[in-house]
């Protein structure tokens, strides 16, 4: 049996140790809260997903360095922007010879560093070991054993296909590539995509309006990943379209829904409040406009995004500033 790690107990990282358990490993979660420990000791994540029992497989510390000892695969599942300071605390914990799998979809505020960029900085962990999975995975869909697939990504494709055969089962298939940066592009941008397609829902515009954004968003998603040297394929696959069609549509995306709630008049204050858990695109979105801007890529429905979840900008007025842009501006 692969022993493995999962570092974060939200809802997510839970579906995510569930579908290892179930492929074979043994898996030991980390949980800041002790309440939480003992939830998933007793064989459900209450304060997550409740209804998902977990294989006996799985357990759980409060101790970072007793969960990753000995583990063969190490699971980050934080929230982005906290990444930095949870390495600070217990990377040095990550065994020297454990690929380390990010399920984090960000861009750190400050540096523009994609999360496997954070990991190499900050735990020292070499991008040969670092792998990264993203794709259509909403994590109440994955708890009730729906099938679904992903993009498992890392540098050294034996790596890859080390956690791709740790988490492949009946219902969750795991497709390889080398494209990290795509893949982590992708995931990102899709998160502030769902929130503009959330904000249009909001405002009562209907399917035209939403498929616009989708497809506009996904072309600037290309545009500034193909400017880090990603890969074009990727934009068509499981990490690009097939999650933006998932975060874009779906009830159960936190993005799409913190959007609804902005497009309906709640402000971005009351709307955290309301979700309770971490909305990625509300942090990202600004170190994603850094970063596009920086390599000179034009992304306006991210440059609106932000000037309604930063600058306090009306939502209403979000689709009056991209129809009126110089159509000479964008051609494809």
């Amino acid at each position: 049996m692969t022993r493995v790690a999962v570092m974060s107990a939200g809802s997510w990282g839970t579906a995510f140790a569930s579908l290892l358990a179930e492929a074979g490993s043994t898996v030991t979660m980390w949980a800041r809260r002790q309440a939480v420990v003992d939830q998933i000791n007793a064989g459900r994540n209450r304060d997550y997903l409740p209804d998902l029992e977990l294989p006996d497989t799985v357990r759980a510390t409060a101790d970072p360095a007793e969960a990753c000892a000995g583990a063969e695969i190490v699971v980050l599942a934080v929230p982005s922007q906290t990444l930095r300071a949870n390495l600070a605390e217990w990377g040095d914990a990550i065994p020297a010879d454990a690929d380390v799998v990010s399920l984090m979809k960000g861009v750190e505020l400050g540096t523009t560093l994609r999360m496997s960029e954070v990991i190499g900085q900050v735990a020292g962990v070499e991008q040969e070991r670092i792998v990264v999975v993203s794709g259509p995975n909403l994590a109440k869909e994955i708890a009730l054993h729906q099938p679904a697939a992903s993009t498992v990504a890392c540098v050294d494709l034996a790596a890859a296909e080390r956690v791709a055969a740790a988490c492949a089962s009946r219902v969750f298939r795991p497709y390889t590539t080398h494209d990290v940066v795509g893949t982590e592009i992708c995931g990102a941008t899709k998160n502030v995509v769902g929130l503009a397609v959330g904000m249009a829902e909001g405002m009562g515009f209907g399917d035209n309006t939403k498929a616009t954004i989708i497809t506009r968003g996904l072309a600037e998603t290309t545009r500034l990943g193909l400017a880090l040297g990603a890969e074009p394929q990727t934009f068509l696959g499981l990490a690009g379209v097939g999650d933006l069609i998932a975060t874009c549509m779906s009830p159960l995306s936190r993005n799409h829904s913190f959007g609804v709630m902005l497009g309906r008049g709640l402000t971005v204050a009351e709307a955290t409040a309301e979700m309770k858990q971490t909305t990625e695109g509300v942090k990202s979105c600004e170190s994603i406009l850094s970063l596009a801007q920086h390599h000179g890529v034009d992304m306006p429905i991210v440059e609106q995004v932000v000037g309604v979840v930063r600058d306090g900008q009306a939502v209403t007025e979000v689709g009056p500033r991209l129809m009126a842009r110089d159509l000479k501006s964008e051609r494809h």
